[in-house]
């Protein structure tokens, strides 16, 4: 599944849209099947977006030894807010019922996507691994990708 940032361009009205594929949303577009839910017109492109690549907590940065003094200090973390509970409950069974129809390909997730991008594979929901520069490198070639929200376990690695 890919997550386009789509404008209205009536309205200026900006959005998300879920897709199967680019060729999925292309299709979609071509038959006006997309349109603004804000005000209803079928002008509807991709917005420009930047992509958010955060790191692993264990590829952070470590800590300085002693706090600056004059940085803000952290606050401890309280319970969650049982809204922000349910959220992520949803959010998680959402992208565990979309990835029931893709398949882990592990650590060749960039040439997978790669090879479907560029026609020399068919089209698939697939999953898997890559490391920052490799989706770095597959955003920059205009391959769609878009990240798991909730951590997955890849298939043999489940206790």
């Amino acid at each position: 599944m890919i997550v386009f940032d789509l404008e209205c361009r009536a309205g200026g009205h900006r959005f998300e849209g879920w897709f199967a594929s680019s060729e999925d949303f292309s299709g979609q577009q071509g038959r006006g099947l997309v349109t603004c839910p804000v005000c209803g017109a079928p002008e509807v492109d991709k917005a420009l977006s930047a992509p958010r690549l955060t790191r692993k907590g264990n590829q952070l940065p470590a800590a300085p030894a002693e706090p600056l003094h004059d940085a803000p200090q952290p606050v401890a973390n309280g319970p969650m807010p049982p809204e922000a509970v349910a959220m992520l409950k949803a959010v998680a069974a959402v992208q565990s019922e979309m990835l029931k129809s893709s398949t882990w390909v592990g650590e060749k997730f960039a040439d997978d996507a790669r090879a479907m991008h560029y026609g020399e594979k068919d089209p698939a929901m697939i999953h898997g691994r890559a490391s920052q520069a490799e989706v770095q490198s597959l955003i920059e070639e205009g391959v769609p990708v878009a990240p798991v929200i909730v951590p997955v376990v890849p298939p043999g690695e489940v206790n």
